[in-house]
């Protein structure tokens, strides 16, 4: 059966929503590709952790950080999850993607990642290209899918993963009868490299695996013309067991990724001056005069982020106090109002944002403590 014939197949019954074609196309190296998409294996029945798939990392679903990440990279025809499970499914729909509920046959204890996959693509003979995207990697980035779909689409390989580079030396455990002892795998003892002298080896990272429907069908994942895609060790977090969440939370934090419309939700910045603009010392001249420093730099970011739209207001408070002359200074040079806060700042600040007609998702603060838990920090 040819590409355009696929293109004409039947929906399958467990299908929920319409799905979005696009005609086979041939690249500039000639090689062709058809329908792309991403599944997303997320039984109920895990035992580690139970419903670790729906479990709250950072306030976010689990499934919903790598989800998200599909979804925005733009690249996939159809993204879907494959579940066993009515919560699983619903929190699967609400981040934008397609159900395939897979049989109790695949959904055993036992059932391997490739013979879900081969379900699947069973049910869907439409998917020429399946990228199974693992779960419990929360630190996908929408790019890290662009340049791997690139792999396939412009440079024809059929089947790429992802990896990322270890410099561990591993020993292999030989066993003689009750007596153990080891023996070097990837490394001579006698001249042990140093980590700049050793490219180090690439390790799955267990991410992302493309493969084309017949690799799968042939119980492969990794087949013909096979790449690699390299991530950095930051972005390369996997969820196994619970002692891994706390690192994984801090980890999420700092290299996830939040949605390409985030930074559009902020629309005022209430930037405290002292502490931020100023370097918390204190100057004496020889006259006795108290004299502040204020960083250059910090009133280009000023700039920037004034050029990009959002507002800024500059605050002190009757704890942290700017002189007069120094306010408006700073008023002058960064064209902002500077506002003193008494000791009801909430009630201040709601006031400004009724103003404003803000909501506190808008608001961003950058100070010493927050006014409150509900606005951003910077």
């Amino acid at each position: 059966m040819d590409t355009a014939r696929k293109k004409d197949a039947a929906e399958p019954s467990n299908s929920h929503s319409a799905k979005r074609k696009r005609p086979a196309s041939t690249d500039e190296g000639g090689h062709r590709h058809g329908h792309i998409a991403a599944v997303i294996l997320a039984r109920g029945g895990s035992k580690a952790i139970p419903l670790k798939n729906i479990r709250r990392l950072a306030g976010v679903p689990l499934i919903g950080w790598v989800l998200r990440a599909a979804v925005d990279s733009g690249v996939f025809d159809s993204v879907w999850v494959s579940t066993d499970h009515d919560e699983i499914e619903r929190e699967a729909k609400k981040w934008g993607a397609r159900v395939h509920r897979r049989s109790a046959k695949v959904s055993k204890d036992t059932s391997t990642s490739l013979e879900t996959l081969q379900e699947f693509s069973r049910h869907h003979p439409e998917v020429d290209v399946i990228c199974n995207i693992q779960a419990t990697s929360p630190c996908l980035h929408p790019d890290h899918l662009k340049e791997a779909v690139e792999m396939i689409t412009k440079k024809g390989y059929e089947s790429v993963f992802s990896v990322v580079r270890r410099y561990h030396f591993r020993w292999l455990e030989v066993k003689n009868g009750e007596a153990t002892s080891t023996k070097a795998l990837n490394l001579n003892p006698a001249k042990r490299p140093r980590r700049q002298d050793w490219a180090g080896e690439l390790c799955e990272n267990g991410s992302f695996y493309f493969a084309t429907k017949e690799l799968i069908g042939k119980g492969l994942l990794q087949g013909g013309k096979t790449g690699y895609f390299e991530m950095e060790p930051a972005y390369s977090v996997d969820i196994d067991v619970d002692i891994d969440w706390p690192v994984a939370e801090q980890r999420v934090l700092r290299f996830g990724y939040f949605g390409k419309d985030k930074p559009e939700l902020l629309r005022l910045l209430l930037c405290n001056v002292s502490g931020c603009l100023t370097d918390g010392q204190v100057y004496m001249s020889a006259g006795a005069e108290e004299m502040l420093s204020i960083n250059y730099r910090d009133l280009a970011g000023i700039t920037m982020l004034q050029r990009e739209g959002m507002e800024v207001i500059l605050i002190s408070s009757s704890e942290n106090p700017v002189p007069k002359p120094l306010a408006d200074k700073l008023s002058q040079k960064t064209g902002c109002e500077l506002r003193h806060l008494t000791e009801q700042k909430q009630l201040e600040v709601e006031r400004l944002m009724k103003e404003k007609n803000l909501v506190w998702k808008e608001v961003a603060y950058l100070g010493m403590r927050a006014i409150t838990g509900n606005m951003s920090l910077f």
